[in-house]
């Protein structure tokens, strides 16, 4: 009798366990739930962390994250508005803002990614083929990231294609897109954002051949403007070379023709003094510049040439 007792005690505090096990059911602060009664809704949903009751075996409690949820879709084949073709790989931050709605429309968070697949995968074909290769690449029309002059940038940006839009902006057009469709069911689109992009071989040739151009023509034209500089300083430079070669030119004819006269004061003032020595040795230079031993002068006897040769004797 005893045994028997002690079985249905155990058999009953069993039973209660069971029961009570599927009338409480607990909600922390990353949940939220939703109450089913035959796999239909019932009340409100519960976002609020704590301790509820339902009925057991007849009510089921359905739960959902209330954290942000990731999504990484499937790189896809696109091609963009100047008919270049690309591979382009997406990835999304979402959430679970309506737990009913997200329950009755896609059931679970598989459900919900497969309907993400199509709408962002919609929304992103959509957006780059209404654009341009080189906006889904890059996002600025600068080349170069530092504090430069406001000519050079100029120039810089004239040597590349520039962009229209940008890559950030694409992204905030998908996600505009993207946003449209998907509060239907129960999911809050928070980012979207292009992870990767990849061009398909024959698009990647024609874009390094592009680049490689591209950075040929920023050359181009910086080498130009250097070699223009260039010319301008070597002219400067040969403008004023002239300049002070001019300069020094007049000084030194100046200062010749100071000595010079100053020379000839100096010749003048000492043969001043005695005239018949001037005109002597200025003879004497002259017989010295014209005749030598093959020189033959024929000269008449009354010639001023010929007075100092008078007096001289011939050697015996």
């Amino acid at each position: 009798m005893k045994f028997f007792s002690a079985v249905l005690l155990v058999s009953l505090v069993f039973i209660l366990l069971v029961l009570f096990s599927g009338v409480v059911y607990v909600v922390d602060e990353t949940k939220q739930v939703v109450i089913t009664q035959f796999g239909e809704p019932v009340g409100s949903p519960i976002s609020n962390a704590g301790l509820y009751f339902k009925i057991p075996f007849i009510q089921q409690a359905n739960y959902f994250e209330k954290r942000l949820l990731e999504w990484d879709g499937d790189p896809n084949q696109i091609p963009t508005r100047d008919k270049k073709y690309i591979w382009v790989d997406t990835y999304a931050r979402w959430n679970i803002s309506d737990p009913l709605k997200f329950l009755q429309s896609v059931g679970n968070e598989i459900g919900a990614h497969a309907r993400l697949d199509d709408i962002i995968n919609s929304a992103t074909r959509d957006t780059i083929t209404a654009h341009l290769l080189v906006d889904a690449v890059r996002n600025t029309n600068r080349v170069l990231e530092l504090e430069q002059l406001e000519k050079d940038l100029s120039v810089a940006d004239e040597a590349l294609e520039r962009i229209d839009v940008g890559r950030e902006e694409l992204e905030k057009f998908i996600l505009e897109k993207a946003r449209q469709l998907a509060p239907q069911y129960g999911i809050e689109l928070v980012d979207v954002r292009i992870k990767r992009v990849n061009y398909v071989d024959d698009v990647r040739r024609k874009v390094y051949e592009r680049m490689i151009a591209e950075r040929k023509r920023a050359a181009e034209q910086y080498r130009s403007e250097g070699n223009g500089k260039s010319a301008e300083i070597e002219g400067q430079l040969g403008k004023e070379l002239k300049q002070i070669t001019s300069e020094a030119y007049r000084k030194a004819e100046v200062l010749r023709g100071e000595a010079d006269a100053q020379v000839i004061k100096i010749y003048a003032d000492a043969y001043s003094k005695d005239p018949e020595l001037y005109s002597f040795t200025k003879t004497l230079k002259t017989y010295e510049d014209t005749i030598d031993d093959k020189s033959t002068v024929i000269l008449t006897t009354n010639s001023d040439y010929y007075k100092y040769l008078r007096g001289l004797s011939p050697e015996k």
